[in-house]
């Protein structure tokens, strides 16, 4: 493995084929993780260069210029004292429109790029938003962190376990700001939740149960490999993932793919998992996960299932995810619910979560949905479920990236830091592992962070690289 010490990393002509392995000094894990994962966020070790006080600019770049993450840059270019001046995208036919959009909100063009290290040389860039596919994700914010650059990375926050712990190794050592995509952790009623749930007014939580139930897939329309269209860099898009023919299906649809995505539970119900384990108190990992599931609405090639139902066994409660993609009849809370004071129709709701206490239970919705204690009055046919207390909520996404902005500014920790992103992205990645070696139940060892009981699954934790795009052991 070539290593490329920091210096040498930074100055690195981004002319030719793209040479990003990392090799750094070796890093042990965060010595944070024991620390109270309901705390209020603490301050960085040391100081971050670039920024600092309330009312300095801060300056951003788009990796990855897709549909959602124009939409999250142009709320952040409108926040107070921030500006955008790369948008990098290895598709030249993407990026317009967001160029667009930025330019309209602060008055100048941004620059467009094909390669990622042009924006990590540029000492006036402080953070980065990376909305690449999700094999980028880990290599990408690895490298930003290097460089000295503030991260928010969208979700799913990484290809595998193993990789998130790397994220969050890279941001301890380089001090940066990292801030997950998983917007509920800037939903204060999520807070509430957790905080009810705590005060022990439901009784002892035994079970949560947590969904993803929605129509969230399309029928299969097989595709040959093809010609690489004009105007995109397939090498570069690839990047991690093995070399491979270009394939317009594959490109455009990437994440049913394990080289490239994790499916739908890292796509959608990664948010619902995230949202369960604050309302839990952050419980680190799980000591059992048990998936059952596979491809049975659509019998198709595409490798990530559209059915999954996942056990996590905590110790002292357990958890389980049902997840579908066929379910046209469950939906997503909508508008009126998130931005308003309509409650869902929690029977209906595709992406609820149920916290069964010994004594009453909780809806608790995500992305603004609010949450409300049940419990039973009167007595047999005549009994019936009341609501005895509740909160609405509010779509938390503008919310969260002012956190990111404030955050570059103040040194503080974020909202939805890394550390728990990864905690998170454990229950995706090894519900996607024990589904791939055969349904098994598999044993998590929190202290190594791999599988007890299967090698099969260990196989699994860590993705095959290619040479010039490797995340090293010590970053």
């Amino acid at each position: 493995m070539e290593h490329i010490n920091r210096r040498r990393f930074l100055t690195k002509s981004i002319q030719g084929a793209t040479g990003l392995t990392l090799g750094m000094a070796a890093l042990s894990k965060s010595a944070e993780e024991a620390a109270d994962a309901n705390s209020k966020p603490k301050t960085a070790a040391a100081p971050a260069t670039g920024v600092s006080g309330a009312n300095n600019k801060v300056v951003l770049s788009i990796i990855g210029a897709g549909n959602y993450g124009t939409k999250v840059i142009s709320r952040m270019v409108k926040m107070p004292g921030v500006e955008v001046k790369y948008v990098c995208d290895v598709d030249n036919s993407r990026g317009k429109g967001t160029i667009e959009t930025i330019t309209k909100a602060q008055g100048f063009e941004p620059k467009r790029v094909v390669d990622m290290r042009q924006v990590f040389d540029d000492k006036d860039v402080n953070g980065v938003l990376i909305s690449t596919p999700e094999h980028w994700h880990a290599l990408a914010t690895i490298m930003a962190c290097q460089a000295g650059k503030d991260v928010y990375v969208e979700k799913p926050i990484a290809l595998s376990l193993w990789e998130s712990r790397k994220m969050v190794e890279a941001a301890r050592k380089y001090n940066r700001i990292v801030q997950c995509g998983t917007q509920n952790r800037s939903a204060d009623y999520a807070y509430t939740a957790r905080d009810y749930l705590k005060s022990g007014k439901i009784g002892k939580v035994l079970y949560v149960k947590v969904y993803s139930m929605l129509l969230a897939d399309i029928v299969w329309k097989p595709e040959a490999d093809a010609p690489v269209p004009a105007g995109l860099d397939w090498d570069k898009w690839l990047g991690p993932a093995a070399e491979r023919p270009y394939n317009p299906y594959m490109h455009k649809r990437w994440s049913s793919y394990w080289p490239f995505g994790t499916g739908q539970i890292g796509h959608d119900a990664t948010h619902t998992l995230d949202l369960a384990r604050i309302a839990m108190g952050d419980p680190a990992s799980p000591k059992t996960i048990t998936c059952i599931g596979g491809r049975l609405a659509y019998n198709d090639k595409r490798d990530v299932p559209d059915t999954q139902a996942v056990s996590y066994e905590y110790g002292d409660f357990v958890m389980t995810l049902d997840l579908t993609c066929f379910t046209p009849y469950l939906i997503k809370a909508g508008e009126k619910v998130r931005l308003g004071d309509k409650w869902p129709d929690w029977a209906t709701n595709g992406d609820r979560i149920e916290i069964f206490g010994t004594e009453k239970m909780m809806y608790l919705g995500r992305m603004g949905a609010g949450w409300q204690v049940l419990e039973k009055q009167g007595k047999g046919d005549d009994s019936t479920m009341v609501v005895v207390d509740q909160q609405h909520g509010r779509y938390p996404s503008e919310p969260h990236e002012r956190n990111f902005i404030e955050c570059i500014r103040s040194r503080k920790k974020p909202n939805g830091d890394i550390e728990q992103g990864h905690y998170s992205n454990i229950l995706v990645n090894a519900a996607n592992i024990s589904y791939r070696v055969g349904n098994k139940q598999l044993a998590f060892d929190s202290k190594s962070e791999t599988f007890s009981n299967c090698e099969e699954a260990n196989k699994l934790l860590k993705p095959e690289y290619r040479k010039n795009y490797r995340i090293p052991d010590e970053v």
